[in-house]
């Protein structure tokens, strides 16, 4: 049952990542500055 809740939260921590991480991108200016921040995201993670 332990194990069932904890996968349950980590896989909503990581939806809930996902859709802060596309958001982030979704708010880009132009494509250049989407693939400024896909790099930064690819190189350093998602720090914002």
């Amino acid at each position: 049952m332990f194990a069932y809740l904890l996968e349950k939260l980590s896989n909503w921590f990581e939806t809930a990542e996902r859709r802060r991480r596309e958001a982030y991108l979704a708010t880009s200016a132009d494509l250049v500055q989407l693939e400024q921040r896909i790099r930064t995201i690819e190189s350093n993670g998602y720090s914002r």
